[in-house]
């Protein structure tokens, strides 16, 4: 029998289609997208992806987490919940339709089960922070073996919890899948008998009682993330084994959590000049050390596509030939990166003089 040749995994070089939208819950839909060439998608799942958005004076790059499974490498799906002040998923919602065409960069990340793997989970998430988990879930799920997986997720109603209706079919098919619903409040005229309030110690103790021997994975808004953080080390959890997710700028470190950096002395100086070459544009910029690329790329009229601009994502990611910079990030670059002269834009201040790829 002839073998079939493999197909080439899609790379962002070419355009995504939307070919269709689902309707989730109020005010959260999953964009499907698949490759017009019919390359698969190679991600891990709890990875995520830059759009790049047409809005009106844009381009704008967003960062959406991939919602579906690398096991299921034919559609790559994004789940996104309008909020009143969100530029990105409000244009997707309004003028993204099947056929459209949106240019993507990506995979990245390293919040997902493949990077920590475990024989036990612990998923916790709120709101659309449930989308990594998904994925994760997902997988786990189609592979088929016996698995251990403590699924929380928090919404303000039952009819807000996002994937619901189909966690609760795999549910049905696979052992080792226990999920746990946390409501603010019920329904009108609809009966609630799970937990109702905020997530808390106690919850914590009647869902996973077994916790301490859990790799747990969180995600969503950060006063969420922190109350989580907080309820675990009070517990006596070892956060070496607790990973959380969130595109919005870190806060400062909670008391007796996370260690706060050493203070260095050889921090940018804003009456200390640097200069910036851009080799491709033909540009030179001259600006103090405080100054980030990202902002004096901007002044020199140079595009750099930028996502979250605080060292998360890895869309300003750019390469340079020589010069230093000082760079504070938060994991959208690896360490190879680095080493083979890459920066990211957004969190990279200039030291003297700096050529850049560009």
């Amino acid at each position: 029998m002839a073998r079939h040749k493999a197909t080439a995994a899609w790379t962002d070089d070419e355009e995504l289609e939307c070919v269709s939208i689902l309707p989730e819950s109020p005010d959260v839909m999953t964009v499907c997208f698949q490759a017009p060439s019919g390359r698969p998608f190679e991600f891990q799942a709890g990875q995520f992806i830059t759009l790049e958005l047409p809005v009106p004076g844009g381009p704008l790059y967003r960062t959406y987490t991939i919602s579906s499974s690398p096991s299921r490498p034919k559609s790559l799906t994004i789940t996104i919940k309008a909020q009143a002040e969100s530029i990105g998923s409000r244009w997707i919602m309004d003028n993204l339709r099947p056929g459209g065409m949106i240019k993507a960069t990506g995979p990245a990340g390293r919040f997902t089960s493949t990077v920590h793997p475990a024989k036990k989970y612990l998923f916790i998430s709120a709101g659309s922070g449930i989308t990594p988990m998904m994925s994760m879930t997902t997988e786990i799920y189609d592979l088929g073996r016996p698995s251990d997986v403590v699924f929380v997720n928090c919404a303000r109603r039952p009819s807000e919890i996002i994937f619901r209706r189909r966690l609760e079919h795999m549910a049905t098919r696979v052992e080792g899948l226990d999920l746990k619903w946390v409501v603010e409040e019920p329904d009108p005229y609809q009966p609630w008998t799970g937990y109702m309030g905020r997530f808390n110690q106690l919850m914590l103790g009647l869902m996973a009682p077994d916790y301490l021997e859990r790799e747990v994975f969180c995600c969503g808004p950060e006063p969420f993330m922190t109350a989580v953080r907080e309820a675990l080390a009070g517990l006596g959890y070892d956060m070496d084994h607790y990973h959380q997710e969130s595109f919005h700028a870190p806060q400062m470190p909670v008391a007796g959590l996370i260690e706060a950096p050493e203070p260095e002395d050889d921090l940018p100086e804003e009456d200390v000049m640097a200069e910036i070459s851009f080799e491709m544009s033909g540009v030179t910029q001259a600006v103090p050390e405080t100054e980030t690329v990202l902002a004096a790329a901007r002044t020199a009229g140079v595009a750099i596509p930028s996502g979250c601009t605080f060292g998360v994502c890895g869309t300003c990611k750019v390469k340079k030939t020589s010069g230093n910079v000082h760079m504070v990030h938060n994991g959208g670059i690896t360490d190879d990166e680095i080493e083979e002269g890459y920066i990211l834009a957004c969190c990279s201040n200039p030291r003297g003089k700096v050529t850049l790829e560009l």
